[in-house]
């Protein structure tokens, strides 16, 4: 199985010791909103939450041993609009050690996460 793919099931079942597995201990998350970074114990904590986004249509366009590209729609707990998200991902020792994520809203009334 690759390691996108177990990345996405472990998420979408809030599978945080599945999702453990596969994150490095050296994870670093630069998501597309807010300017924020966060960390291997973040995501675990947010995935395993009752808001956790959920995604529907999750492609993987391509992965090798060190990287991975990865697209899918995105829809959010807190009513926000989805977003169509593109991912990229860099592995170290068959982990995913960093992810950086692009998006494109997908209403034309879209507000960003955080924002009014």
């Amino acid at each position: 199985m690759s390691i996108i793919t177990a990345y996405n099931e472990a998420w979408k079942n809030g599978d945080v010791e599945a999702l453990a597995e596969v994150i490095h201990d050296e994870f670093v998350f630069n998501p597309h909103v807010g300017g924020v970074t966060m960390g291997k114990s973040d995501i675990l904590g947010f995935a395993g939450g009752d808001g956790r986004p959920t995604s529907e249509n999750d492609r993987i366009l391509f992965e090798n041993d060190e990287v991975g590209v990865a697209h899918s729609v995105v829809h959010f707990a807190n009513g926000s609009t989805s977003e169509a998200v593109l991912s990229f991902i860099r592995f170290k020792d068959g982990k995913i050690v960093s992810m950086e994520t692009g998006a494109t809203p997908l209403s034309d009334d879209y507000k960003l996460v955080g924002q009014e």
